[in-house]
């Protein structure tokens, strides 16, 4: 990165700070965090700082049931990118990255850039980047290039998504990097959809792990798209739900639930019929997409096969 092209970066990134655009745009918002809050330079050249050997196994340590939720999803998500150049991380609630996936031949290149376990991509210390920036607004998000705050992180295009534990509270980052020039809107649109997707897989395997005991039952977020788990004890009691299945049911994310009578969460009688019918519309859609096969219904749903055995048969649902 040569000085004139250092020096017009960060002109750029003070002049949308100085222009008060911070009110109508969520990425200068960023940029002034990182400037104003931070007390970051866009020009630093500084690398990012890593943590310890001994300070990323405890960080490891501290989030071990996501690292063993992710290692699936994490595989099958480098599988479909990482041919195109990418590597795939997953950063905790502080912005580290504790897990990765990268093509050997490009391990040198990421390496140089910071894209590591133990490298610290928090704002405070990365400024405006996919890791850190998804830490702070919690939402999927794509920082491209010279959206980034540091000027010598504007080769970079990196999608992160946010992940949420079985109590619906803020967990880590799964996040998709690549430092190549050809990378297309087009191309990062796929990039996002099929994060997106690995992180639903993982915040459903990690809901299963937490109620390993408990039946998990489907139902339909707010937009009647989104699918969301609720788990039912021998009791039928609601013990957990997942972040969309809070957010259709009323109930405020990022803490334990006390427990709840079914019936009387998900509805009887009419509510209930109504519920029923929604998971009828969400399995066989699901059936659909997966071209009649169960294993892969039952993944996309977040749910084991044998459990999307019985609703198939408890809705009477021929595959």
């Amino acid at each position: 990165m040569n000085g004139l092209m250092s020096r017009h970066h960060a002109a750029r990134v003070e002049a949308a700070i100085a222009s008060g655009q911070a009110a109508r745009s969520a990425l200068v918002a960023s940029w002034c965090r990182s400037s104003r809050l931070h007390h970051l330079d866009p020009a630093g050249r500084n690398s990012p700082v890593r943590l310890s050997d001994a300070e990323l196994r405890q960080a490891r340590e501290r989030i071990a049931p996501l690292l063993a939720a992710a290692q699936g999803a994490m595989d099958r998500l480098y599988q479909a990118v990482g041919a195109a150049g990418c590597c795939v991380l997953l950063a905790d609630g502080e912005g580290v990255p504790v897990d990765r996936r990268g093509t050997p031949a490009d391990d040198v290149t990421f390496q140089s850039w910071g894209l590591w376990t133990g490298a610290l991509w928090s704002e405070e210390h990365e400024g405006t980047n996919g890791i850190g920036t998804c830490v702070v607004e919690q939402r999927p998000l794509t920082i491209d290039r010279d959206q980034h705050f540091f000027t010598r992180n504007t080769l970079l295009s990196c999608t992160a998504v946010p992940i949420y534990d079985h109590e619906a509270a803020f967990a880590g980052v799964l996040d998709v990097s690549s430092c190549r020039t050809d990378r297309t809107d087009a191309f990062s649109s796929l990039i996002a959809l099929a994060a997106g997707e690995a992180a639903k897989r993982i915040e459903a395997d990690l809901f299963r792990r937490a109620f390993p005991h408990a039946r998990i039952v489907l139902t339909q977020g707010p937009d009647g798209q989104s699918i969301g788990l609720v788990a039912v004890d021998a009791d039928d009691l609601v013990i957990g739900a997942t972040r969309t299945a809070r957010a259709g049911l009323g109930i405020a994310p990022g803490r334990a639930m006390h427990p709840v009578p079914a019936a009387d969460l998900l509805g009887g009688d009419a509510a209930h019929d109504h519920l029923a019918g929604g998971q009828r519309a969400v399995l066989q859609r699901a059936l659909l997409r997966a071209g009649g096969n169960v294993s892969a219904a039952a993944k996309a749903l977040g749910v084991s096969r044998a459990t999307l055995h019985r609703k198939l048969k408890r809705f009477e649902i021929k595959h």
